[in-house]
């Protein structure tokens, strides 16, 4: 029982000290990014160290907001993430 309780807190200690995107991209989970307001999504992606960086540009008076999701799909199932980029009007 201690094996498993210590398991636990190192994999939460991990996804505390290395930011919500690793725990997103390498262990599994959720993150939410909430663009500023009339910004448009154009791309996003993952860096060496595990950030995030995403591309993005002003929103034509024409286009609506939308919401985009990126999922990890692993070959076992196991450790996806899904991170979702809002946009704003």
């Amino acid at each position: 029982m201690k094996k498993i309780i210590a398991a636990i807190s190192l994999v939460l200690a991990v996804m505390t000290f290395t930011g919500c995107n690793s725990a997103a991209k390498n262990w599994g989970g959720k993150m939410t990014i909430d663009l500023p307001a009339g910004e448009k999504l154009v791309m996003c992606d993952w860096d060496e160290s595990d950030g995030l960086w995403y591309l993005t540009r002003p929103m034509h008076p024409d286009e609506k907001a939308e919401s985009y999701t990126f999922q990890k799909d692993t070959t076992w199932g196991v450790l996806e993430g899904t991170i979702t980029i809002n946009e704003k009007e």
